[in-house]
């Protein structure tokens, strides 16, 4: 088995690799690959896209790519492999993005990414650092996750889901702030699990685990 973490030059994926071998090793999942060659991704038993930086770029600098995003694409959609996109690797996952401009997304979450605007003026955007999760519904890609487990957040949009069944876990930022979307093989989490010490390793475990 395979995990590919599909490289579109849209943020630093040392660390991500780091975590992914590292949890890849503990339950036996296979090799990890950094990656931006449509071929691996095709035969990828497993999907990762991360992203950092504003939608638009992401998604310009992913769907530039033809071949690689076409890859991605059938993967999810065709093969149903499982598939993580991790902070605007979920935010693609939406129908449209309102970062600057509009957007489209994938649309395999119907939803729209929109700028975080918590009640509190204090709080500072874009919203760093840890919050706790609260978990909305069960998954197994949360097998052991419990309600109040930090996650590591950089962010200032965030999806709004137009289905609350697909939204999974949020935070309180002076408001509610979706966390983690899933759907089928899907699952988006707009935290950085990599970074997110005992709780994100045992979610990026889990995932390398899902048979959905």
């Amino acid at each position: 088995m395979t995990t590919v973490l599909i490289d579109y030059d849209s943020g630093n994926l040392h660390s991500a690799q780091k975590a992914f071998e590292l949890m890849a090793a503990e339950v036996g999942a296979g090799p990890v690959i950094v990656t931006s060659d449509p071929d691996q991704v095709a035969r990828a038993d497993r999907i990762v896209l991360p992203g950092d930086g504003a939608f638009p770029h992401c998604r310009t600098a992913l769907f530039s790519r033809t071949a690689l995003a076409q890859a991605l694409i059938e993967g999810v959609e065709k093969r149903a492999v499982p598939f993580l996109g991790i902070c605007v690797g979920m935010q693609l996952l939406a129908t449209t993005g309102q970062e600057y401009e509009t957007t489209q997304g994938f649309g395999w979450i119907p939803g729209d990414i929109q700028k975080i605007s918590p009640s509190d003026p204090t709080l500072k955007i874009p919203h760093m650092g840890w919050n706790d999760l609260v978990i909305d519904s069960p998954h197994p890609v949360l097998a052991g996750v419990t309600s109040g487990e930090h996650a590591y957040f950089v962010h200032s949009y965030a999806m709004k889901v137009a289905d609350p069944a697909y939204r999974i876990a949020h935070v309180d930022y002076a408001g509610d702030v979706t966390a983690i979307v899933a759907r089928d093989n899907i699952i988006g989490m707009q935290f950085h699990p990599e970074k997110s010490q005992d709780a994100g390793l045992r979610m990026i475990g889990n995932f390398l685990r899902w048979a959905p």
